[in-house]
C-alpha cells in the first residue's frame, strides 16, 4: 500500500497498488436480488463496492482475484445490466489499458449493452485504447474480461476492475 502525506483534513490517503478483473450473471426475484447474485457469482458479492471512476494508479500490478475481507470497502470500476426481457442475451465487459510508461496512469473503461460478450469485449477493448490516444500514452498491453446472461425471469451481468492494496 502507498502511503501518500495527510490530507488539509488530517487524513491519510492510500494508493491500491494492485488490480484484478471479474465477472458474474445470475437471476433473480426482482433485479436488486439479480445484480446481487451476479456479485456473489463475481466473488465479490460480500464486500461494499465503491464506484470510483476509470483510473488506474501508476505501476498497478495485476493479480489474479483474491478472497477480499468481508464487509471491506472496495473500490471497483464495473459495468452491469439487469433485464426482465425474457431470452434476451445481456453482457457486460470491462478493460484496463496499462501504458508503456509506468510513472504514468492506467485506464479502465467499462461498458455493457444487449448482445454476445465477444462483441461488448471487442467494444470495451475499442475504448480504452481510445481513451489511451486521448491522453497520447502509448499502449503496453490491454487486459478485458466479459460475461453474458440468457435472461430467464430477471437477469443480470456484473463485470469489474477491483483495485487492492
Amino acid at each position: 500500500m502507498k502511503k501518500i502525506n495527510s490530507n488539509a483534513f488530517g487524513i491519510s490517503e492510500t494508493i491500491p497498488t494492485k488490480f484484478f478483473l471479474v465477472a458474474g450473471h445470475s437471476e433473480g426475484m426482482t433485479p436488486l436480488n439479480a445484480f446481487d447474485s451476479a456479485l456473489l457469482d463475481a466473488g465479490i458479492g460480500n464486500t461494499n463496492l465503491v464506484k470510483m471512476s476509470s483510473i488506474l494508479p501508476p505501476g498497478a500490478e495485476k493479480i489474479k482475484p483474491i478472497k477480499l475481507p468481508l464487509g471491506a470497502l472496495v473500490p471497483v470500476a464495473y459495468a452491469s445490466k439487469v433485464s426482465s426481457q425474457v431470452d434476451e442475451v445481456i453482457s457486460a465487459g470491462v478493460a484496463v489499458a496499462i501504458p508503456k510508461d509506468s510513472k504514468k496512469n492506467g485506464l479502465i473503461m467499462e461498458y455493457s449493452a444487449a448482445g454476445h460478450k465477444e462483441e461488448i469485449e471487442r467494444i470495451v477493448r475499442h475504448m480504452a485504447e481510445e481513451g489511451m490516444r486521448y491522453r497520447n500514452y502509448p499502449v503496453k498491453e490491454i487486459f478485458s474480461i466479459s460475461v453474458q446472461h440468457k435472461v430467464k425471469k430477471i437477469g443480470a451481468v456484473y463485470a469489474a476492475v477491483v483495485l487492492w492494496w
